[in-house]
């Protein structure tokens, strides 16, 4: 839960300003936190994997369909 938006939409924007991209260590030390807190929370790794895949799936090929579209036109 963000309990201060205001802060964190100031972080972000100081941070595309000042920063833009991240190095791939920077990037891989936040997916590896993001990673441990999410196995913390028991959120991860997920029992079924493929669980709603067929979800998934639907809504890839309606925004395929979509970008193929736009593309022509």
């Amino acid at each position: 839960m963000i309990k201060n938006p205001e802060l964190l939409k100031k972080f972000e924007e100081d941070f595309m300003q000042n920063k833009g991209r991240l190095s791939y260590n920077q990037s891989l030390q936040i997916f590896t936190a993001l990673w441990n807190e999410s196995v913390k929370l028991g959120v991860l790794p997920l029992k079924n994997p493929l669980e709603g895949i067929e979800v998934d799936i639907k809504v890839a090929k309606i925004l395929n369909s979509c970008l193929k579209k736009s593309s022509q036109g």
